[in-house]
């Protein structure tokens, strides 16, 4: 009877593991990194929100490195930093102060909204560049990064002029010198991403929208199979960036998901590879 129900027990654990999704290798990269250390730099709400900071080897605080602040996604309702840290600890190899950011998450309960999720954003980039010093960071070499939703949180720093915390120092500009969206959150509107997150103000929010002179260089990586966040508001944006006189490349995946970049290590290493030869062409590596 024991060796029956050991056996039992063993069939339904090997079930259990059968029908639980593997992790890819993202996943897997992603739990085995850890930040060199991390800071707080907004209190809101009883709340600290911090920076999960790579140094690179060799760092030291009186060096004055490029930055790479990456934004996770998840549809501005779940995810956390960890979610950026195969980049971050990229990006830290090549030299680079790499910081994955954490933000609010938009809540119905707790009132927390798609506004606040830019607010922390663009607090983060202040924070970094107003304490560059002791970061050991350019305050003039920033990329800023993000995928899905955290991709349209880095396109804000430079868009949306004006969504600011309260009381915060708006003298210390937000704006990344480059950006480098993965799948991004690019259109809210009804033809795009997160209009009923949103609401009637999403106009105010929609960096296809915003799209002004002045934007800084920017990479982005889409597929045309991306149904989540259209292929087409990607391509729009890429449009009108070129239409303002911006700098804009668009990496095209043909047939790619969303997320397609993270789902095939070939993918991300391109990717990589891509987002290097940009940095180094805006002077950020």
């Amino acid at each position: 009877m024991k060796l029956i129900l050991a056996l039992a027990l063993l069939l339904s654990a090997s079930a259990s593991a059968a029908t639980k999704p593997a992790r890819g290798f993202y996943d897997e990269l992603a739990a085995q990194l850890e930040p060199t250390r991390v800071v707080v730099y907004k209190k809101i709400g009883g709340r600290e929100l911090r920076l999960n900071i790579f140094e690179p080897p060799g760092f030291k605080p009186s060096d004055k490195r490029p930055c790479f602040l990456t934004i996770h996604g998840g549809g501005w309702t779940g995810m956390t930093p960890r979610r950026q840290y195969p980049a971050a600890a990229h990006f830290a190899k090549c030299g680079m102060v790499a910081i994955s950011v954490e933000y609010r998450l938009f809540q119905k309960k707790s009132g927390a909204t798609v506004f606040d999720c830019v607010k922390d954003a663009r607090s983060a980039m202040r924070y970094v560049r107003a304490h560059a010093t002791e970061l050991g960071i350019d305050p003039q070499k920033i990329a800023a990064n993000g995928g899905s939703a955290g991709g349209h949180l880095a396109a804000s720093l430079a868009l949306f002029d004006g969504v600011d915390e309260a009381g915060e120092d708006t003298s210390v500009s937000c704006i990344p010198n480059a950006l480098v969206l993965f799948y991004p959150v690019i259109d809210t509107s009804t033809e795009g991403y997160g209009n009923a997150k949103i609401g009637e103000r999403w106009r105010e929010i929609s960096p296809v929208h915003h799209v002004k002179p002045g934007v800084p260089p920017t990479i982005i990586f889409h597929g045309t199979g991306d149904t989540t966040t259209p292929f087409k508001g990607a391509k729009a944006f890429h449009e009108a960036m070129l239409k303002a006189g911006n700098r804009c490349e668009l990496v095209v995946n043909e047939g790619g998901k969303h997320g397609h970049i993270i789902f095939d290590a070939v993918l991300w290493e391109d990717a990589l590879r891509k987002t290097e030869a940009f940095l180094k062409s805006v002077g950020l590596m």
